[in-house]
């Protein structure tokens, strides 16, 4: 089967990333594992905590525009609103992935409100620290809070601070400024070790096609790129209309030339941002304009590690990345109209108006763009319409196409993501597994490993294709190619089996058993080889375990069903063996295990039923061992094949019963028999006493032919109930 790439929804970086991916991973799984213990995988619950997360922020920012930027309490709700019903707040509201934005801004507000409470203490300045660092965990960004605490608490003692260096004395407020700013410093610090650390001590690395602008060789074009970028995003905050969940892969064209007329929007986005630092500026002394000066925190602050300047990201655009600075953005605009509303008491009608119309088509645009998170093609489609020039869009799309047996339209969509992005490694290995009958697919991996020579499945598919075709050394080249890029192949693995010699396949076998120990394939595999060899019994212990295996996890869904093929193959060893008590005793645990027990009780009557047979068979050949095998003219001693009950168990027979089976016995021992011996069946072997001894017969008669026929049938009906129960078991 081919390897393909899966859907590329964010970008993951090169494989060095992957471990760091896979801790990401486990981290949204442990954040989600309540949600999914109270609703399991219904998706209307997922998105009903969402948004009762997103409810919660809204309330957060009420109360941090009243109490830090001390707006007023209408034009504070008025910022909740607009927060609200944002429609760039679709995506991190309405994927699940985005949970990690909204749990960060939800202690990010938390944080600003504790540590700017009206009554500051020590215990609020650490269990501020401590709620950035729980939004640093739920994402990166998290962490600016402290940053954003203490420039506004700087903000805020600077008339303290400016009188202090001009009298040359040091005033308590400032002291108390200078021991926050240590523990906020320190903890920083500290916080930032941590999240390395949990990196394992090493940046994430990107390609090209994650973001292009991070790589071209020019510092101009960078810097041109990076700063239009800024301001794109800040315009998406100010007007929301074209939203997409990906804008990787030519979606931003980089600036390559001053003249490029984006140009005018960095200089008219910077210009007005500089504008305001520079109110805010004259506005130290006074303090007058607190709301635009943490506004602008706000929207600056939060964003700086996404906007590339510092460290570099792996995308160009994230709109969930803008779910905290929106904050300040909504902050603003609430302070201009507060402005504008008592300096300008005839515009108040103006201002109602526009602010209806601005909320109406907030809630207009976010409702049509849940529903295209309704499901992911509709969700590739709409963004498509608004990028039809993001290769990656195209990708996915035909990825979702493949998946749903449209394979025309899924090469279309593929060639068109080549058309956009010729070096698109992945997409080359794609389209090769949709043409594997025609000469082309070896075409496409070769080009996929050219773009990208640690792509491990363009090796693997190739290597099966080297393999298909009878190509044996090319085709081992590929497989042991793929296990020096990840180690952690099993595919390539046990493709390898039946291409080394037979010498080198126990290694291959081991390794695929430290790679994955709960794959019961890997076990029969191997069993084979034992018996290749013949050797049947390892090969029966291998069996075994992949039938415990396959049985325990017999609850998933599988192609085929493993215990029988386990349990087939068990059954052989076992046969060539010659343990036909193990081959019963397997059978029984097979009918027990498919079935399931319906209670304890019901199981441990089956076992003891079981064993109790298992008992009786034992007894009967020790009861056989013990009559002469040789030729004989006498009788056989009935008394040797009395069975010794336990006392509390059978009743004691009359005493004249006893004496009389005595002299029947003597009796039979002093008359002879002309018939040749024969082995006992199993009538004579399992009844404790003679038959005519028990009801005082006189006379004996030695055991002849026709006894021995009717004896036969005896065992036949005997052994006919243990056949019906073991059918009985199966259905």
């Amino acid at each position: 089967m081919c390897r393909v790439n899966q859907p590329d929804n964010r970008a993951f970086g090169k494989e060095a990333y992957s471990e760091n991916i896979r801790q990401i991973t486990r981290a949204i799984q442990q954040r989600a594992r309540l949600n999914h213990a109270l609703s399991g995988l219904r998706p209307w619950w997922w998105h009903a905590c969402n948004v009762a997360l997103h409810a919660a922020c809204c309330a957060l920012v009420v109360r941090a525009c009243v109490t830090v930027a001390r707006l007023q309490r209408p034009f504070a709700a008025l910022a909740a609103l607009l927060f609200a019903v944002h429609p760039v707040h679709t995506e991190a509201v309405a994927g699940i992935v985005g949970r990690a934005d909204v749990l960060a801004c939800i202690f990010f507000l938390s944080s600003l409100l504790v540590y700017h409470r009206p009554t500051t203490s020590k215990k609020c300045v650490w269990l501020s620290i401590m709620l950035g660092a729980f939004s640093m965990l739920a994402k990166e960004t998290g962490l600016t809070v402290l940053l954003l605490n203490l420039v506004f608490d700087f903000y805020r003692c600077w008339p303290f601070v400016k009188r202090s260096i001009c009298s040359y004395k040091v005033e308590k407020k400032c002291t108390g400024l200078t021991i926050r700013t240590i523990k906020v410093v320190v903890s920083l610090g500290l916080l930032i070790c941590l999240r390395l650390a949990l990196l394992q001590g090493t940046w994430p690395t990107f390609s090209a096609q994650d973001n292009p602008a991070a790589f071209h060789p020019s510092f101009v074009v960078r810097l041109m790129t990076f700063c239009y970028l800024a301001a794109f995003n800040w315009w998406l905050l100010l007007c929301p209309w074209s939203l997409s969940h990906d804008w990787q892969m030519g979606s931003v064209p980089l600036i390559t030339s001053g003249w490029d007329p984006r140009n005018l929007l960095t200089c008219a986005a910077f210009g007005a941002l500089l504008l305001l630092c520079y109110r805010c500026i004259t506005d130290l002394e006074i303090q007058k304009h607190a709301p635009a000066v943490i506004g602008i925190l706000m929207l600056t602050i939060p964003f700086v590690p996404a906007s590339n300047m510092l460290v570099t990201v792996g995308f160009v655009v994230a709109e969930r990345v803008l779910y905290i600075p929106s904050v300040g953005s909504v902050i603003i605009t609430a302070y201009g109209v507060q402005l504008m509303w008592y300096s300008k008491p005839g515009t108040k009608a103006f201002l109602v108006v526009g602010l209806t119309i601005l909320a109406a088509s907030g809630v207009a645009k976010s409702y049509r763009r849940n529903a295209d998170w309704r499901d992911r093609a509709t969700l590739l489609r709409a963004d498509l319409a608004t990028l039809p020039q993001n290769a990656k869009l195209h990708y996915n799309l035909g990825n979702f196409l493949r998946e749903t047996e449209q394979q025309e339209s899924a090469i279309k969509h593929y060639k068109e993501a080549l058309r956009l992005w010729p070096s698109y490694a992945s997409a080359h290995n794609n389209i090769g597994t949709l043409v594997a009958k025609s000469d082309n697919a070896e075409h496409h991996f070769l080009q996929a490993i050219r773009f990208n020579r640690h792509h491990v499945n363009a090796h693997y598919n190739l290597g099966k294709l080297y393999k298909k075709s009878g190509r044996i050394t090319q085709a081992t080249q590929m497989l042991e190619k793929c296990v020096w890029l990840q180690p952690r192949f099993v595919e390539a693995y046990v493709e390898l089996l039946s291409l080394k010699p037979e010498r080198e396949k126990q290694s291959l076998l081991t390794k695929l058993l430290e790679l994955d120990p709960n794959n019961w394939e890997h076990f029969v595999r191997y069993g084979d080889w034992w018996k290749s060899k013949e050797l049947p019994l390892p090969a029966s212990i291998f069996y075994l375990e992949a039938l415990r295996l396959s049985l325990k996890q017999r609850n998933t869904e599988k192609t085929m069903r493993g215990d029988l093929v386990s349990f087939r193959s068990t059954a052989l060893m076992y046969r060539a063996l010659g343990q036909k008590s193990r081959m019963l005793q397997l059978l029984t645990r097979w009918h027990t295990w498919r079935r399931g027990w319906p209670s304890t009780a019901a199981a441990h009557m089956y076992l003891r039923d079981w064993r109790l047979r298992m008992e009786l068979k034992g007894r009967v050949r020790i009861y056989s061992k013990a009559v002469n095998p040789k030729k004989s003219t006498r009788c056989f001693d009935h008394s040797r094949l009395s069975v010794q009950h336990e006392p509390n168990r059978i009743e004691e027979k009359p005493e004249a019963a006893r004496s009389s089976a005595k002299s029947d016995t003597s009796d039979c021992a002093s008359k002879s028999c002309g018939t040749k011996k024969r082995g006992l069946s199993l009538a004579s072997q399992i009844k404790t006493t003679h038959n005519k001894s028990e009801i005082g017969l006189k006379r004996k008669k030695c055991l002849h032919r026709k006894e021995e026929t009717k004896s036969e049938a005896v065992m036949t009906n005997i052994a006919a109930p243990l056949t019906e129960h073991i059918l009985l078991k199966t259905f």
